[in-house]
This record gives structure tokens, C-alpha cells and sequence, in this order.
């Protein structure tokens, strides 16, 4: 018997030994792994919550230092209250330069009140890491290409919208501080948590003249009369004092502008977009993200994360923008996120101007009309989720959050309506939805939801370009000459280069060269049975091809005198990679 336990135990010893040697998270010696999802996290990690910027940067810290050779961090800039913005670099180290992979781009928390983009784009991280040994795909997805993930965008609004006052609805702003009323004093008259609960939540008041009733199947809502039925409330706004005595309430917010709207395409003043400042890049949170991609030319895909609605959103964010997305580009789009569509139930593949509303000067234009990078933006969260079924009636008349709080949170989303006596109003009652609510996914559907936009992204990442350099032909030519024909193909249905990028020349062409021998001549093989050539007379050592479509593949041809022997084929493309093959 004690030689079976001696054993048991040596056994156990050499596979938990094993397993660390390969840096494998080994099964659940009490369980089984559920599928999916890491056995034994290095870096363990509850997704069933909203983190602080204190938790964000622990978890980067403790990422990298569980996966040197998987992830590294750095500050791409500071923002206006002096936070680090962190990007985690996710790759694998070890195979070939970072520069010279694809190169996939992610960011969350532009909107600090959108709180689940922040723990997707951290989920992905996490994901990434804890699955490299252990998930194929995810292995060789990392030895390919290279992720850029910027956790929050925000921090400033993060940390506000997390610790201090505020509603489901504020603050999609930064921190820069305004005078939003005119008189002279900045922030004056912010949100009043009256009754101390920690929640910012609505004030109601009985009136005769009023046009709001309380639900009887759901007290804590409140609904619009219609016709001639009469009400019995007015609804007062958030919960608020006049701080100022101006005789307005809440009528001086930190911020009030919007990130999203100081990006540098096709940007509009305040008046026509509402929320941009006084030039594009005024905030140096966009500044350092737009900074950090420009240094970044091999980021070939994004994805920004938003919410509500449960969309995909490609660009233009304008109409008048339409006819700078080519038909080519519309597939590869329609690919993705057709495909979306099937990975996420509820969520609907849509073009932002057309299906959403106008937006000017926003990320998602400056990502795929400036750098000419295919870009997504999710509108995380939609009530579909509730109860796995599409409700025809308007966001704001539906009872469905009402109905998942009663039988599925018990009451946890909503703050019971209280009595309060207001300087201002008088009696009052104070209640309605947690600002955590309705926006932000409930805890138990959070982390599912975050690796379907995560495997949505993956998939993304995965079509960005894959060269290979698929034949090399020489043929003897007289008078000591031979030719030599390199075909190569990109293996993903995303280009080398957007159709904007190649109309005005964003990114270098890509080049295929010939090293290692006395080029004569070089040329691009347009039609190798009629024998059409398009000569390249400078430099005809190194192609120059424009663009190498998705699914598509390019053939050069160079003339060569003398010995070819150890004469390589280099294939080098900022948002492709590069890769090289020795001539046989």
C-alpha cells in the first residue's frame, strides 16, 4: 500500500514538474476544466466585476510578470489628471522581431461609463496569455501576430464614474474641467447623492398635471401616460441640489465633451458635433493613442469597444464618406461581420452613419480612413441578452430590464423609491436604476459576453494579412542570365493595404527583393502565359507592389547574371510581415 502512494505521489510530482517545465496550466486535480477557459490560471481573475484603475494596473503587472516572454507593458502617455494610459503588448517573444508581425489593435474606456470594454479588452489579454500553451489556435496566433491592447483610454472618467457620483449616463466626458453654464465657476453644481446610498438615481414628485405613472407590475418603474389618461407624477431629473442658486439643478458637470469626437477625420466644431472641443487632438488621452498607432505601421486591424446596443459598427461615420470604402474592403467587412452576427446572438453587423447616427471626428474614421486599418467598433450589451429574445418595442418603453431584475437579479438593479424632503422641490421621492445598471452587463453574463467579443476580435486579428512565399522558379537564360519568379500569396482575406490607403499612399508599398545575387532587371508579372511584364527600372533589386489583395497573390520576376546560389527571396510589408525562402 505504501508503495502505491509512493508512487502515486512520484507521478504526481513528475506530471505537476512537467507541466511547469512547459509552463502548462495543468488540469484540476479535483475536477475537470470546463472547455474554453484556462484550468489553472497564472493570474487568477474574477470577470464578474468592474475594476478600478488600481486593479487595472495590478493586473498588468501581474500579467507580465507571470509571462515575460507573452506580455509587456508601458505607458503610451499620461492623462489630464496625470494616469498612465497602459498598453499591453501581447505576443510571443520568442518568434521573430514584433515589428515584422501583422500587428492588431484594442482599446476600451474611451466612454468611462461603458464599463465593460475596459474588462473585455483586459479579458483578452488574460486570454491570450493563459491559453498560449494550452490552445492551438491561440499558440500560433501569437507566434504570427502581435496585440496592442489599451486597456482604458479614460482613466480619469473611469476612476470618477466608478467612485464618485454619477449616473448610468455620466460621464462619457473626460476630466478636463468647464465652465458649462457661464458663470464664471467651473464644476459647481454636479450630482447630489441626497440620501447618501452611493447611488445617483431619480427624483419624482405627485402632480396633478403630471404625465408619469408607476408601473404595477414593476414598481420601481415609471411610465409615460399616453392620450388623454392622466398622470400622477413629474419627473424632477437625477438626483441633485441647486448648489448655485441659479435656479438649475446639475447643470455644471465635470467634462461634458466627448472623446470620441477630437479625433483628426473629418472633424466638426461643438456646434455641429455636439461634444468635440476646439480643434482635433485637444485631449492628451487621444493624443497619445493616435501617437502610439502612427509609430505602429504594422497595425493592420482594430477594435474599439463601446456600448449599447449590441452592434458591430464599421465606418464611415459620415454619409458623405461612403464612397471612400471600396467594394473590396465592403467584403472583407461583410465577412467579418456577417460572422459576428452568428458568434454573438442579438448583436447586428451595421455601418455607424447608416444604422446608428452621425458621428464627426471620431476613432473609428481616424483608424480606417487616416491609417487605412479595417477597424470595428462593438456597442457592447443589448437587451436580447436578457432573456434570448428580440422585444419590438422602443429602449425606452420596454419593461424587459424591469422583468430580468425581478426574476433574475431579485430586486439588485433598482433603488426602491424613497421619500426626500428637497430644499428646492419639497417632497419629493428619490429612486430608479443603479448607474451600473442597463448600460453594464450584470456580473453572471459578463464574462460571457466578453469572450464572444473576444473571439469576434480574435477572428478579426486572424484575417489580417499572412504572406508566404509560396514558389520559386529559375530558368537558365543565354549568355549567362537566369530568371527567376517568386509567387507570393497573402493567405487571409485582408489586404496588405486598404483601398484608401493605396489611393493616397498611407503606408509603403511592399516590397519583394532579391538578395544575395546580381539583379539585372526586375519586374512585375502581370499575365505569365501572354508574357505581360511591368519592368521597375529603379532599383529593380527590390519590387514595389502596391497592395496584395486578401486571398490574392502577386508574381515578380528577376533576370540575375551570374551564380545564384544562396540567393534569398525577402518579402517585406509594414501590415503583412515580412518572410523570406532561399532560391533552390
Amino acid at each position: 500500500m505504501k508503495k502505491y502512494i509512493l508512487t502515486s505521489i512520484l507521478c504526481l510530482l513528475i506530471t505537476t514538474i512537467n507541466a511547469q517545465k512547459n509552463d502548462i496550466a495543468p488540469q484540476d486535480l479535483n475536477g475537470m476544466r470546463a472547455i474554453g477557459s484556462p484550468a489553472n490560471p497564472k493570474v487568477r481573475m474574477s470577470w464578474d466585476r468592474y475594476h478600478d484603475y488600481a486593479q487595472i494596473t495590478q493586473f498588468c503587472k501581474d500579467l507580465v510578470k507571470a509571462y515575460p516572454n507573452l506580455v509587456k507593458m508601458e505607458s503610451i502617455g499620461k492623462s489630464f489628471e496625470g494616469r498612465d494610459i497602459w498598453v499591453l503588448t501581447v505576443s510571443d517573444f520568442k518568434t521573430d522581431k514584433i515589428e515584422n508581425k501583422p500587428g492588431f489593435y484594442i482599446d476600451g474606456g474611451i466612454h468611462a461609463n461603458e464599463l465593460q470594454g475596459v474588462e473585455i479588452s483586459m479579458y483578452t489579454a488574460w486570454y491570450l496569455a493563459e491559453s498560449f500553451q494550452t490552445v492551438k489556435f491561440i499558440n500560433t496566433l501569437l507566434k504570427e501576430k502581435v496585440f496592442y491592447i489599451a486597456l482604458t483610454i479614460s482613466p480619469d472618467a473611469r476612476e470618477n464614474f466608478i467612485h464618485k457620483e454619477n449616473t448610468a449616463n455620466s460621464s462619457r466626458s473626460g476630466m478636463r474641467p468647464f465652465d458649462n453654464d457661464g458663470d464664471g465657476l467651473v464644476n459647481e453644481d454636479k450630482y447630489n447623492d441626497l440620501d447618501g446610498d452611493g447611488n445617483i438615481v431619480m427624483m419624482r414628485r405627485k402632480s396633478k398635471t403630471g404625465r408619469y405613472k408607476i408601473d404595477p407590475k414593476y414598481p420601481s418603474r415609471m411610465y409615460q401616460v399616453r392620450g388623454d389618461e392622466m398622470g400622477d407624477y413629474e419627473l424632477l431629473g437625477y438626483e441633485g441640489l441647486d448648489a448655485d442658486g441659479d435656479g438649475l439643478v446639475n447643470e455644471d458637470q465635470l467634462g461634458t465633451y466627448d472623446p470620441n469626437r477630437d479625433w483628426g477625420w473629418n472633424w466638426q466644431p461643438d456646434y455641429v458635433q455636439r461634444g468635440a472641443l476646439f480643434y482635433p487632438g485637444t485631449l492628451p488621452e487621444t493624443r497619445a493613442v493616435k501617437n502610439f498607432i502612427i509609430n505602429h505601421p504594422n497595425i493592420a486591424g482594430a477594435q474599439s469597444y463601446h456600448n449599447y446596443g449590441g452592434m458591430f459598427l464599421r465606418g464611415p461615420g459620415a454619409a458623405e464618406d461612403d464612397p471612400l470604402f471600396s467594394r473590396q474592403d465592403i467584403e472583407v467587412y461583410d465577412n467579418i461581420g456577417k460572422l459576428g452576427e452568428k458568434m454573438i446572438p442579438g448583436y447586428n453587423y451595421f455601418v455607424l452613419h447608416k444604422d446608428l447616427y452621425t458621428v464627426y471626428g471620431g476613432e473609428i474614421d481616424f483608424l480606417s480612413l487616416t491609417r487605412g486599418i479595417f477597424t470595428f467598433s462593438n456597442e457592447l450589451m443589448t437587451s436580447y441578452k436578457l432573456f434570448n429574445q428580440k422585444n419590438t418595442r422602443s429602449r425606452w418603453d420596454n419593461d424587459e430590464f424591469n422583468e430580468f431584475d425581478k426574476y433574475l437579479l431579485f430586486g439588485d438593479g433598482y433603488v426602491e423609491w424613497k421619500p426626500f424632503n428637497h430644499p428646492q422641490f419639497g417632497e419629493i421621492e428619490i429612486g430608479g436604476a443603479k448607474k451600473n445598471y442597463i448600460r453594464n452587463h450584470p456580473g453572471f453574463m459578463l464574462q460571457e459576453d466578453a469572450h464572444r467579443n473576444m473571439a469576434f476580435t480574435l477572428y478579426h486579428a486572424f484575417q489580417t494579412p499572412k504572406l508566404e512565399i509560396i514558389d520559386i522558379k529559375t530558368e537558365k537564360l543565354s549568355n549567362g542570365l537566369t530568371a527567376i519568379t517568386a509567387t507570393i500569396m497573402n493567405t487571409r482575406i485582408i489586404p496588405t493595404h486598404s483601398s484608401i490607403d493605396v489611393k493616397n499612399k498611407i503606408e509603403r508599398p511592399d516590397y519583394i527583393a532579391l538578395k544575395g545575387a546580381n539583379v539585372v532587371a526586375g519586374m512585375t508579372v502581370e499575365n505569365e502565359d501572354l508574357n505581360l511584364f511591368t519592368e521597375q527600372k529603379h532599383s529593380p533589386q527590390t519590387i514595389h507592389i502596391e497592395n496584395i489583395r486578401g486571398m490574392g497573390s502577386v508574381k515578380v520576376r528577376w533576370i540575375v547574371s551570374g551564380n545564384t546560389s544562396g540567393a534569398t527571396v525577402e518579402v517585406s510589408s509594414a501590415k503583412g510581415g515580412f518572410v523570406s525562402d532561399k532560391v533552390k
